[in-house]
């Protein structure tokens, strides 16, 4: 298995993945074409060929990013493979000197496990929310913040 930083043609099975866990409500939807816009913050593990997990960084401001997308493929969870993307992300936020990393999430004691805490999403700026509008379940988001201090 290696990480790597996703390409065009992952996108189908990042999408795969992605449906996969919005359709039983533990993840929000992505477009294909958000995918696509976005493929330069994603990275994935692949093993034989087959990407079998995924996430992305995406910057919202000088001290600010948040880790979107996360999803692991059912056959291998428990692998520890959610957990390597994380902290592949994480290293990324400090090359790029990022103080801070935050994740919406329907899995918080994941990411307690892996250093981040609970906080309330009202903390977060108000430019984390401007995306939020577009979503289905805005304003009665059941997400958890999780945030974590890299300095």
């Amino acid at each position: 298995m290696q990480i790597r930083k996703a390409k065009i043609s992952d996108v189908e099975q990042i999408h795969q993945l992605i449906s996969h866990y919005a359709a039983q409500g533990q993840m929000l939807a992505r477009a294909r074409t958000t995918l696509y816009e976005g493929i330069r913050e994603f990275s994935v593990v692949e093993t034989d060929g087959k990407v079998v997990a995924a996430g992305s960084l995406h910057v919202l401001w000088h001290d600010l990013a948040e880790i979107r997308a996360l999803a692991v493929a059912p056959d291998y969870t428990g692998r520890g493979l959610g957990r390597a993307l994380v902290e592949t992300f994480l290293q990324e936020a400090r090359e790029l000197e990022l103080p801070r990393v935050f994740a919406l999430t329907y899995k918080p004691a994941f990411f307690a496990r892996c250093g981040f805490r609970l906080i309330n999403k009202e903390e977060l700026p108000h430019k984390v929310w401007k995306e939020c509008v577009n979503c289905p379940q805005f304003p009665n988001c059941e997400e958890s913040a999780v945030i974590i201090d890299l300095k």
